[in-house]
């Protein structure tokens, strides 16, 4: 092999460095290193080529999907261990674009390299997006209006998505509340997301949860174990009064002290009981703060980033990236008349790059770009976010279907095929997040061994699984559609749309029954409502 091509290979592909030891050799593609490009893109494709085609659910559910194939194994070798997926859970999450989809490349990135990374990628995204841009040209050859059975069958489809995403929530609760504080947060991100939406507030909520933790972790902690000590010192002196004697010859029973400095930290007594993850602390364990946990977490974790991005290649992209995304906001604003394509381009690729929070944000966000212009009708729109939440892999390939009707629509060349507008709609609003996950894991390869990171980290990951809870609320409130609605209506409307989700929550949870094939049967049952009542209704 030519010098230049080992050089350039090195870079996609660099082996971490010495100090790796025996430990983390569970989590290595090839634990002697020469692992050829050709051996990983095939262990990459035997763990990964289903996802595209059984992921059901949209992200809560694949953040389930991923941690039970990658982080449990099912039986195979693990990819990242434990505290891994929680730090790149709270990463994809800070960072704009689609959630499970960063959080995939992610971890294939970790594990075996950026090429097999972006392999992952294609082989996660595009069995969606061909279904997608298939339902685009349905879509065009279609009458305004739906047989009644459609529009039942997609509301089964929504109901029983609702129940899984619901179950999805609280399976990530579990593992996100750690103590107190962080099911605080839980609890406030599902309850903020709900009241209000906005580009800006999300944003605003993840970074209040993690200065929250860091808060919390090294003042306020400390600062309520001393407050607890003063008020034993004053209960003490209360008890047996000794005027005689002089305080710094007191004897305090040093038991006391440890129980009152334990229950100051009231952290130990509310965490769970993991005996899978070694790193998480148990029941009662003596431990007096989170933050001395996040430590000995950080310390006793394998270094499991085999293909380091380097923190200049990094920090290079990162800057490039701004400044692209600074081009792109000038001609935005520059050109008053610009050529479809391009504002086409234009506005996925800024909805790529300013999106978080994922699915809550991005219906409404898209919804301005693609309908206020005229480019897709409403009904268009809706039709396709109601089949979008019941396709597998990411729900980003909305914006495939989004172009193609774009392409097609009334302000567009009669002569652009449409599959121009699909790519367009996918590059653009699939780049912004991958870029900066990349440009992002040089710089966490290097932080996430700081307790200052790790505390913030907790925060983060507690507030966004709050935000799960918010994508149960909105897709409830728009999950029942019928002929009279543009925009759909709640589920509540009509009782069997509750019973579905219920059905579906509890199927999962206590009888595993799979995900797909719950998806499915909540449509059937939407079909046989309609049958029995929803011909006879009017609404």
């Amino acid at each position: 092999m030519p010098l230049h091509t080992k050089s350039l290979l090195g870079l996609f592909f660099r082996r971490a460095s010495s100090g790796n030891t025996s430990s983390n050799a569970a989590y290595s593609v090839d634990e002697d290193g020469e692992g050829s490009i050709v051996t990983r893109l095939a262990e990459v494709f035997s763990r990964t080529y289903d996802l595209g085609f059984t992921a059901f659910g949209g992200p809560p559910v694949h953040f389930q999907i991923f941690h039970r194939k990658f982080v449990d194994g099912l039986g195979k070798r693990p990819w990242v261990d434990e505290q891994t997926y929680q730090d790149l859970f709270a990463i994809s999450q800070a960072l704009p674009g689609p959630a499970s989809t960063k959080m995939l490349f992610n971890i294939a990135q970790i594990h075996a390299g950026l090429i097999p990374a972006i392999f992952v990628f294609f082989l996660w995204s595009l069995p969606g997006a061909f279904a997608m841009y298939g339902l685009s040209l349905g879509v065009q050859r279609i009458s305004d209006t739906l047989p009644g059975p459609a529009y039942a069958f997609l509301s089964g489809l929504n109901a029983a998505i609702v129940g899984i995403i619901a179950l999805s929530a609280i399976q990530l609760s579990r593992k996100a509340i750690t103590d107190p504080l962080t099911r605080i947060l839980v609890a406030v991100g599902g309850c903020a997301g709900m009241c209000y939406n906005a580009l800006w507030y999300f944003p605003v909520l993840l970074v209040l949860g993690g200065s929250a933790t860091l808060f919390w972790d090294f003042v306020g902690q400390s600062y309520l174990v001393k407050w607890r000590q003063r008020k034993f010192l004053r209960r003490r002196s209360s008890r047996a009064p000794e005027p005689e004697a002089n305080v710094e010859n007191q004897v305090f029973p040093m038991d006391d002290m440890k129980e009152e400095s334990l229950n100051a930290g009231s952290v130990g007594s509310h965490r769970r009981n993991v005996p899978s993850n070694p790193s998480a602390p148990v029941e009662n364990e003596p431990a007096a703060d989170s933050s001395s946990v996040s430590v000995r977490q950080s310390q006793h974790r394998p270094e499991t980033s085999a293909y380091r991005i380097p923190v200049k290649t990094g920090l290079s992209l990162i800057v490039l990236f701004f400044a692209l995304f600074a081009v792109f906001i000038s001609l935005r604003s520059a050109l008053h008349h610009a050529p479809l394509l391009l504002a086409l381009f234009n506005n996925m690729f800024l909805a790529g790059t300013i999106i978080f929070g994922g699915g809550p944000v991005v219906i409404p966000l898209l919804r301005d770009y693609v309908v206020d212009p005229g480019w897709v009708s409403p009904r268009d729109f809706l039709l396709g976010l109601a089949v979008i939440q019941a396709m597998p892999g990411p729900n980003f390939n909305f914006a495939v279907y989004l172009g193609a009707l774009t392409a097609a629509g009334p302000s567009a060349n009669k002569g652009t095929p449409t599959i121009v507008g699909a790519i367009l709609a996918f590059v653009g609003i699939f780049t912004p997040g991958l870029w900066l996950s990349i440009g992002f894991q040089s710089i966490w390869q290097s932080l996430r061994k700081r307790r200052e990171v790790t505390s913030i980290l907790r925060g983060l990951n507690a507030t966004a699984v709050g935000f799960i809870f918010t994508a149960v609320y909105r897709l409830w409130e728009i999950g029942y559609l019928t002929a009279n609605s543009n925009k759909g209506i709640s589920l509540g409307q009509q009782p069997w749309w509750l019973v579905i989700a219920a059905t579906t929550f509890t199927s999962v949870e206590w009888f595993s029954v799979p995900p797909p094939v719950a998806i499915l049967a909540g449509g059937t049952a939407g079909l046989a409502w309609w049958g029995a009542v929803g011909r006879h209704l009017t609404v």
